[in-house]
């Protein structure tokens, strides 16, 4: 055999394969790359969206209650000044109108949506969060039955935790998204 013929036959097998490698590592790579996004996209669609735009709209309606109501107080049930029942009766209807249908689907988005969570456990945030709305719901039913003898829960809100744990996860995955889909329109 001629071994110029070897030789030509070598490496345009050789180059062949390298080529087969090189279009299979890079179609795996694009493959993952398309994974990681979709997740991202669910990520922020199905759980980070929703939880950063309800925290916020609390946020913003607790701020507009405190504009109304005892807005020279550090905390509503400061306790330096009794509050007047005008104002108990205010608390009692913008938690059972506003702010706590808000808290239930919180509460619902992060215990049906924990599988797109961006950590391998619940943060401790959500899991405070949680135990609020759960042990708000059993004073509103106090409430429900004329008992006014408690306005608070025993766990409090994690009101500026949550906030900047719903803001910062948000940023971060849109951070990602625009990073992949750049980088997914590159190649």
């Amino acid at each position: 055999m001629n071994t110029e013929l070897v030789i030509t036959t070598g490496i345009t097998v050789s180059l062949a394969f390298l080529g087969y490698i090189i279009t299979y590592v890079n179609n795996l790579r694009l493959s993952q790359r398309a994974e990681r996004l979709e997740r991202v996209n669910r990520q922020l669609s199905d759980f980070y969206g929703p939880l950063f735009a309800r925290t916020h709209a609390s946020k913003r309606a607790w701020d507009a209650f405190r504009i109304k109501y005892r807005p020279n107080h550090v905390m509503f049930f400061d306790t330096s000044e009794p509050i007047i029942e005008d104002d108990l009766k205010a608390w009692r209807l913008w938690m059972e109108t506003v702010f706590m249908p808000n808290n239930l689907q919180i509460y619902e988005l992060i215990t049906s949506k924990a599988d797109l969570l961006i950590e391998s456990e619940m943060p401790n945030c959500l899991l405070e969060f949680c135990a609020h709305t759960t042990s708000f719901q059993a004073l509103i039913k106090k409430w429900s039955q004329n008992d006014f003898s408690e306005h608070l829960p025993y766990v409090t809100y994690p009101r500026e935790i949550l906030l900047d744990y719903a803001k910062e996860s948000f940023q971060n995955l849109k951070a990602e998204q625009t990073h992949l889909m750049g980088k997914s329109r590159n190649k």
